[in-house]
Order: C-alpha cells, then sequence, then structure tokens
C-alpha cells in the first residue's frame, strides 16, 4: 500500500483515546511526549540550555547541531518510558513553527520520516496553538469556551477559546512580546540568561518602589512593552552616566509588578466582559510564580476558575504539542509530508488566528 492508503486505513480504526507521539524541536530543547487521551505517558526535554548560556543567548546553529545528536535519544526515551510500541500509535505531531528555522527542520524531517516509514498521520502544529492547548493537560474535564491569556517569548494576547478549533482574538501586543521584554531587561540588569526567572528570583529581595510607567491600553485588551522597557533602559544608563548606585532588586520588583498585574487584571476583564467563567493561560511566561499567584488571587476574587498548566508544560515541552496534535487529529486535520518550517506564523490572519 501506498502512504496515503495506510493513513486511511489508520484514520478508520481511531479510538477515542488518542495515543500520539510529539516532537518539539523549536528553539534550544529537544523534545518528545507520548499522550494517550489526555494521559501523559512520557515527557522527555533535553535541553542545550547551559551551551547557550555561554553566548548569552541562543545561538542558532548550535541549537541545530544538538538537535541533531539528541532528537533519537529523545524519541527512543520516551517510547522506553511510556512502554508504548510503535503500532499502537494513531499519529506523529511536530511543530512547524514558529521558531528557529534550522531547529524546526531536524525535527520535522524526523517526525516525516517516523510518519512516512510507519504509516502514520503526520500532524503540523503551530507552536503557539500548543501553548493555548497546554490547559487541556492540567483539567481534564476542561472544554470551550474560555478565555486564554497566551504569554511566552514570543507572543502577548488575550483570546476566546470559543471551541477546540476556532478563537478570536480580543487583543495581542503591538510591539514587543512579555517573555521578550523580560529577557531585555534582564540583560540591562546584568542578569544571565534565560532573564525570565533571573528577575523573578532578583524580585524576591526587591521592593515595589521604583517608578515605572504604566502598560499602554488602548482599545480593547491590547499591550504594549516597549515604553516600560525603554523606561527601565534610561534609568540604568542615566545612573552609570551620574555614577549613581541604583537598586537592581527594587528595579526588577517594580518590572515585574508591573508586567504581572497588567496581565492579570486585564485576562480577568477579558473573562468578564465574554460572561464565562474560566480563565486559562499558557507560555513560557506563565512559569512566574507571582504571576501565577497573582492570576489565583484575582479569579478567586471574581468568582472564576483559573487553570494553569504545570510550569513544565508552560515553557517548551512536546506534551502540548501532543495535545494539540490530538485535538488535530480528531478533527482529521492531517498535513502533507511537504510541510515545511516557518520561522514566523503571526498570530492572525483575516481575524481568525492561523492554523
Amino acid at each position: 500500500m501506498t502512504y496515503q492508503q495506510r493513513v486511511e486505513e489508520k484514520l478508520k480504526k481511531l479510538s477515542n483515546d488518542l495515543t500520539i507521539l510529539a516532537i518539539e524541536s523549536s528553539c534550544d530543547e529537544t523534545a518528545c511526549a507520548l499522550l494517550k487521551g489526555r494521559e501523559i505517558l512520557a515527557n522527555v526535554v533535553l535541553s542545550s540550555a547551559k551551551e547557550q548560556a555561554k553566548y548569552g543567548g541562543i545561538v542558532p546553529e548550535i541549537a541545530s547541531r544538538m538537535h541533531i545528536e539528541m532528537i533519537e535519544d529523545a524519541v527512543q526515551a520516551a517510547l522506553q518510558e511510556s512502554k508504548v510500541e510503535i503500532e499502537m500509535l494513531d499519529g506523529i505531531a511536530c511543530t512547524y513553527g514558529a521558531g528557529l528555522v534550522g531547529s524546526l527542520l531536524v525535527g520535522l524531517s524526523f517526525a516525516k520520516a517516523f510518519a512516512y516509514t510507519h504509516g502514520l498521520p503526520f500532524l503540523a502544529v503551530n507552536h503557539i496553538r500548543g501553548h493555548m492547548a497546554a490547559g487541556y493537560l492540567s483539567d481534564k474535564n476542561l472544554h470551550p469556551p474560555f478565555v486564554t491569556l497566551l504569554a511566552s517569548g514570543g507572543h502577548t494576547a488575550i483570546l476566546y477559546t470559543k471551541s477546540f478549533t476556532e478563537f478570536e482574538i480580543l487583543g495581542s501586543t503591538r510591539d514587543d512580546a512579555v517573555g521578550e521584554t523580560f529577557d531585555k531587561v534582564a540583560r540591562v540588569l546584568d542578569l544571565p540568561y534565560p532573564g525570565g526567572i533571573e528577575i523573578e528570583n532578583l524580585a524576591k529581595s526587591g521592593t515595589n518602589t521604583f517608578k515605572l510607567p504604566k502598560i499602554f491600553k488602548g482599545n480593547g485588551f491590547d499591550f504594549s512593552f516597549s515604553g516600560l522597557k525603554t523606561a527601565v533602559v534610561n534609568a540604568v544608563h542615566h545612573a552609570k552616566q551620574k555614577g549613581e548606585k541604583i537598586n537592581y532588586a527594587d528595579i526588577a520588583c517594580s518590572f515585574q509588578t508591573v508586567v504581572c498585574h497588567t496581565l492579570a487584571e486585564r485576562a480577568i476583564e477579558a473573562v468578564k466582559m465574554k460572561n464565562c467563567s474560566t480563565l486559562v493561560a499558557g507560555g513560557g511566561v506563565i512559569c512566574n510564580s507571582y504571576l501565577r499567584q497573582l492570576l489565583q488571587d484575582k479569579g478567586k476574587e471574581a468568582g472564576m476558575q483559573v487553570i494553569l498548566p504545570e510550569k513544565k508544560y508552560c515553557s517548551d515541552n512536546a506534551a502540548m504539542i501532543a495535545m494539540e496534535g490530538s485535538i488535530q487529529l480528531q478533527h482529521k486535520n492531517i498535513a502533507p509530508l511537504s510541510t515545511n518550517a516557518m520561522a514566523y506564523i503571526p498570530l492572525a490572519k483575516k481575524g481568525k488566528i492561523i492554523e
């Protein structure tokens, strides 16, 4: 039989609890996961972050080379941990964008070859859609509709999740993403990469006493972080030029406070506006403990349910890609093996979120 015929035969035999193998290689982490229904059977993450930290950020060529070295080990480890035989798989999912093209191509090439060899449906997943699907891993009873707060290194947005496949963007960033802003501020404060966790740790010893501008709020739920970032940069540079001492811990605390309160308050506003009862959050910035507590507290005050994925499912991982892949397979959204890597995928086009 041809590959297409094998896939069609597989689609005829799908069960309710789909078993998905997923690969995520959009940046510096090589990840593989096994998911059955919403149960995570294995979640392997092999990171090159320590190697990248030597250079103060991600070096694309190093990331690509390390993906090549680690991807087979990651897949084998996930299969062994889950005790799932390849014949038991219903499909294979992989991130096709957005991210570093070289890194994406490693995972994508492996996944497509795996799908072809074993006659499995191939599921191409938008990395951001993966972050949005992570909430389903935390609450097995979660179903739309609900409001989603997306806060990552590349995107910041508030969305109304109408169904498993329909989304309405209520607001997004007009310039920098919140995760990118954390990293840039961390660099100004002489903190190592990755900057988000470093700012969070430094902020614990500071106080919210440093005067910083409020984050832009236009019509709806849009964000703009450039003014806040510039204010921090200028404050530090001016102090250095004058030979003045400046308390970096207070800056970190004040910066984190402004950002997190803005994210939480606008997300809660959106839930009220949409007259629903649930807020779900996703993306690497949701690892921030201060933000997590703030979302829980404000959600409780407003009488709504707040669902936060475990921190390991907020940062880049393959379990969230498997979850979104499972949704794609349930809706028979099978990708062609000609699917290519995309460095950038806009959040929306003509008012609708990109698949």
